[in-house]
């Protein structure tokens, strides 16, 4: 058997140059619908010299492509002008569409990259979002991840004085409250957005001649600050996309901060607070279980390691008897291997990915929609057969991915089954930047957990607890809104933006 430090560093070594799949048992459907969903990755970078930005832009957006894969955007500073090019699809697929890639290098450049949501597939709601002059130029772009939680409120207010928007997301009400600011300077014009918008944001932007990038006062969704060089800077979602283009990570940009360049200054990057009383450190606590990229650094803790404990948090929680321990690739197996450090039950990488596999199938039948997964992951039945298996998953939503999941382990011969969540079970959808079902579709906020492991089939069935998740991360100081129904902002109005 391989050593469990072998199989850590061949798990993380595979995502170097492949992307990154959560739960690779959903279908691309089901990731919308039996999983909670990100909305977005955003990634920048400035620079006093001109840079190849067309590679660097790609390479880090490449980095994030778990965070959206329905589409990509950029848009880069060149000599003055700012370019924008976005649209369907995944980011190698994107870039492959740019015909002219030296007009797309120079010396600053911004990036966006989108997850599916419900009914809001126009491209006119894929970013950067940008806002042109009266000679047709444009003389702002942005790139947002998160969620207003007052946008129709403030759309109301700017329609009113004449403002015209062109999409349906609520990122085009900070873009307009930025550019109507802009007499402000580009740090005024920021500070009076921020003081105005309610919810989770991290954005970054730039405008003709300066780059910027803030983040909300409770620095929910994250955003990551490197440098290559002392010239030349980097923002993103995650400090994957800081590795992927050779940038070391310096530190997350803090809540209610604002970074920014100064043409009377080229090369210096400057922070501002906005108001240091408001800003608390509540980052989302599911970045952690699920959304960031095992190899990712957040607030200055390692996501595989969190995984990893959550793992052997879990035995200590619920300990079984069982002959091998599985995790659902990829997000499962960091907390697979912690489970079984901590109980000593071998770990076993038994479901095969195959890495050659597409996003989607255009398959006609429920049938034949279940014969895809099977394409995806397929077990090793040798290694199970007769087994008491203890299976590891990140998170239950829905549960129609994990009854999925029982059967396959079931049809191939198991004998006893032990489901365990490391995430505590989701009781309430996100309103804060995360693609969640309804509260009537979350099926833990339904079904007690004995009511869940019926349905589900399985022998037993353990959450990790809230409680037990602070104290893997160290405290309380993040949002649990998704497990505990109380959040760090109030909600604001459920219903649509626009309709």
């Amino acid at each position: 058997m391989k050593s469990l430090d072998i199989h850590k560093s061949e798990y993380l070594k595979q995502f170097e140059n492949q992307t990154y799949g959560r739960n690779l048992l959903r279908t691309q459907e089901e990731e919308r619908l039996d999983a909670p969903n990100e909305e977005c990755g955003i990634f920048g970078m400035y620079s006093d010299n001109d840079l190849d930005t067309f590679s660097l832009s790609q390479f880090g957006l490449f980095a994030l492509q778990h965070r959206g894969q329905e589409a990509c955007g950029i848009s880069v500073l060149k000599d003055g002008k700012i370019t924008n090019m976005k649209d369907e699809g995944l980011v190698l697929d994107v870039y492959k569409e740019i015909q002219d890639p030296e007009a797309f290098m120079g010396n600053s450049a911004i990036g966006h990259t989108r997850y599916t949501t419900a009914g809001d597939k126009k491209k006119y709601n894929f970013q950067p979002f940008f806002a042109k002059n009266e000679y047709d130029q444009i003389i702002l772009s942005i790139a947002h991840n998160g969620n207003l939680t007052n946008a129709r409120e403030l759309k109301t207010e700017l329609e009113a004085e004449g403002v015209v928007f062109r999409a349906t997301s609520d990122s085009e009400v900070i873009l307009r409250l930025i550019q109507k600011n802009l007499d402000l300077g580009l740090r005024g014009a920021i500070k009076a957005t921020m003081e105005k918008i309610e919810g989770a944001y991290s954005v970054v932007g730039m405008t003709r001649n300066k780059f910027f990038a803030f983040r909300d006062f409770n620095g929910i969704r994250p955003l990551v600050l490197g440098a290559v060089d002392e010239k030349t800077y980097v923002v993103a979602s995650e400090s994957v996309a800081l590795d992927a283009v050779g940038a070391q990570y310096v530190r997350d940009i803090l809540p209610g901060e604002i970074i920014y360049t100064n043409e009377n200054e080229p090369g210096k990057l400057n922070s501002y607070m906005v108001n240091e009383e408001r800003g608390k450190q509540r980052i989302c606590s599911f970045e952690y279980i699920y959304f960031a990229r095992p190899d990712s650094t957040l607030e200055n803790i390692n996501v595989y390691e969190i995984r990893e404990k959550s793992g052997e948090k879990i035995w200590e929680q619920a300990p079984v008897e069982a002959d091998i321990v599985i995790g659902v690739p990829d997000s499962g197996v960091p907390a697979a291997i912690g489970f079984s450090k901590a109980s000593g039950i071998p770990f076993r990488p038994v479901l095969i990915k195959n890495r050659y596999i597409g996003r989607s199938f255009i398959v006609p039948t429920q049938e034949m929609r279940e014969r895809v997964v099977n394409l995806k992951l397929n077990p090793i039945i040798s290694e199970i057969k007769d087994k008491r298996v203890v299976i590891i998953d990140d998170s239950i939503v829905r549960g129609t991915t994990s009854k999925r999941l029982v059967k396959i382990l079931k049809d191939a011969g198991v004998k006893e089954i032990h489901f365990r969540s490391v995430s505590p079970p989701i009781i309430a959808p996100c309103y804060l930047g995360i693609d969640t079902p309804s509260k009537d579709d979350l099926i833990s906020a339904n079904m007690t957990t004995e009511e869940l492991r019926v349905y589900l089939g399985v022998d037993s069935l353990e959450f990790l607890s809230t409680d037990s998740l602070k104290e893997i991360l160290g405290s309380s100081n993040h949002c649990f809104g998704c497990f505990t129904e109380e959040y760090p902002v109030a909600k604001g109005e459920e219903i649509e933006l626009f309709n």
